[in-house]
């Protein structure tokens, strides 16, 4: 293979045999709703998840006689030289299984105090939920992710790397909602190798990032490094961090619960007299779950300097402005209130 090409070559069937359907992986049987739209990078795990789609709408054809859509959102970030490319790749896959794609171009540079993963990360679903608000007669509101389970592995990792929270030990959801989109990852439970495979098998190409390989990247060294040696020393691992996220989420699921109770006794916008009669763990708790639903992320330094700066908010005069994320969250009259930068 031409290492300059980011297109894997195709592999013959005959070299795969008693492989088992990609939807038996998922566990209960793989049956997306329909209509619905994927998210199609071009990657292994995305390229997996439109012909697992593929399958099953073909399969609807055969059976009903009807022919439903299929959908398929390429996000373009321009961050490389192979963007094109990738996209082009894109093109032609979607072409050959008769889905309709569309490609999105987004600007995801990070602001101050925000990593560019987690820049690309939130350009990329505000993009999912404009384009199936505008395209398609806004009939598509589910979204189907290929995450597998070693991306959850990585995920974790990556938290703990970081000193996470809750929220980031969860690690990913099955299944989840943001900005009027419905979400749902159902490889979670299967592994990459067991992906490649399977397209492998299906003869299907698809694109290899070569910025994956680039160990600068904190999730890149996990994956090249760190996670090779977990498995050697501990092979259950990625069963056991599974084990360990749900068992976040679901204490994670326990203080949303707190926090949307908290938030209608203070209102929305929050009322600052009444975000001063909580502690400061339940005030944290209250503020991570009202960013959350309006699409802001607070760092721990910048949440901390918000609730110092709620607390000393004893008189009129008192000023409340502080950079947070992707904006400003200030005091307007009795309330806080949240302003996005423009781009």
């Amino acid at each position: 293979m031409n290492k300059k090409n980011p297109i894997s070559k195709r592999v013959d069937k005959a070299d795969f045999v008693d492989l088992p359907d990609l939807a038996s992986l998922v566990g209960s049987g793989f049956k997306p709703s329909i209509p619905t739209a994927v998210a199609f990078s071009g990657g292994a795990d995305s390229t997996a998840l439109l012909l697992a789609c593929v399958e099953q709408r073909d399969l609807s054809v055969n059976l009903s006689n009807v022919n439903p859509p299929l959908r398929a959102i390429h996000i373009h970030h321009g961050l490389q030289t192979a963007a094109d490319s990738f996209a082009e790749h894109c093109e032609r896959v979607c072409t050959r299984y008769a889905v309709d794609l569309h490609i999105e171009y987004v600007k995801a540079a990070h602001q101050l105090g925000e990593s560019p993963e987690e820049a690309a990360r939130l350009a990329r679903y505000k993009a999912f939920s404009r384009v199936l608000s505008l395209e398609w007669g806004g009939e598509v509101h589910d979204m189907l992710l290929g995450q597998h389970a070693d991306d959850q592995v990585e995920t974790l990792l990556l938290a703990l790397s970081r000193g996470a929270g809750l929220p980031g030990l969860s690690s990913m959801a099955p299944r989840f909602e943001r900005l009027g989109v419905r979400y749902y990852r159902p490889f979670l439970n299967i592994g990459s190798e067991a992906i490649k495979d399977w397209l492998r098998a299906k003869g299907q190409e698809w694109i290899e990032d070569p910025t994956n390989q680039d160990t600068q990247f904190t999730r890149n060294k996990i994956r090249a490094e760190v996670v090779p040696a977990i498995y050697r020393a501990f092979p259950s691992f990625r069963q056991t961090a599974a084990r360990s996220a749900r068992h976040a989420a679901q204490a994670q699921v326990l203080l949303n619960e707190l926090a949307e109770e908290d938030l209608k006794q203070v209102g929305d916008p929050p009322k600052i007299k009444l975000l001063q009669t909580f502690s400061e763990h339940r005030l944290a708790n209250l503020l991570r779950f009202w960013f959350g639903s309006i699409g802001a992320t607070p760092s721990n330094n910048q949440l901390q300097e918000l609730i110092a700066q709620i607390v000393c908010c004893k008189t009129r005069a008192h000023k409340i402005e502080l950079k947070l994320g992707s904006g400003f969250v200030t005091r307007l009259g009795e309330v806080l209130a949240w302003s996005e930068l423009l781009q």
